[in-house]
């Protein structure tokens, strides 16, 4: 909207190549009307699915087919990337804990990252353990919290194997 003019400026290239001024109540007016006739679009397609079982008019019946299939495809698409956001942010909440069990393991064979990353795979798939539950068990035992048994056990055996195929 000009400032000085009061006016909207609108421009549709197969209409007309050049700009018009359109008051600003004409353009409120215009998007109205275009919005009431979206939700009279919306209710007779609505009503026209409900109302009768089969449309006379076969390139009806196929848009309104080819609409549902295309809505059954987005809603599954939107479940399908759904349940990505949940899993991303339980990554992003657990990596710090696996990232602290990582350098602990580091510390404790030694070993580089790829070599404690897999120590504590190894410890999670023996102890039949989700690998974040085994980090976060490593992370609350150096603070006194006491780690499960088969985690225990199963991390001393791959720190054993490392250790002893390195010296």
């Amino acid at each position: 909207m000009s400032a000085a003019t009061g006016f909207v400026r609108t421009s549709v290239a197969t209409e007309c190549p050049r700009r018009r001024a359109v008051p600003p109540d004409e353009a409120a007016a215009a998007l109205t009307e275009t919005g009431t006739r979206a939700m009279e679009h919306a209710r007779a397609d609505a009503v026209g699915t409900e109302g009768s079982a089969e449309s006379e008019d076969p390139v009806e019946s196929a848009a309104a087919e080819s609409a549902d299939a295309e809505r059954e495809r987005l809603a599954a698409r939107v479940e399908e990337l759904s349940a990505e956001v949940g899993q991303l942010r339980q990554a992003l909440e657990t990596r710090p804990v696996i990232d602290q069990a990582r350098g602990m393991v580091m510390a404790l064979a030694p070993c580089d990252a790829d070599t404690a990353w897999q120590i504590l795979v190894r410890v999670s798939q023996h102890s039949n353990v989700k690998l974040r539950s085994v980090a976060a068990a490593l992370v609350a035992g150096a603070e006194g919290t006491p780690v499960p048994k088969p985690v225990r056990k199963n991390l001393a055996a791959a720190l054993h194997g490392v250790r002893t195929t390195r010296g």
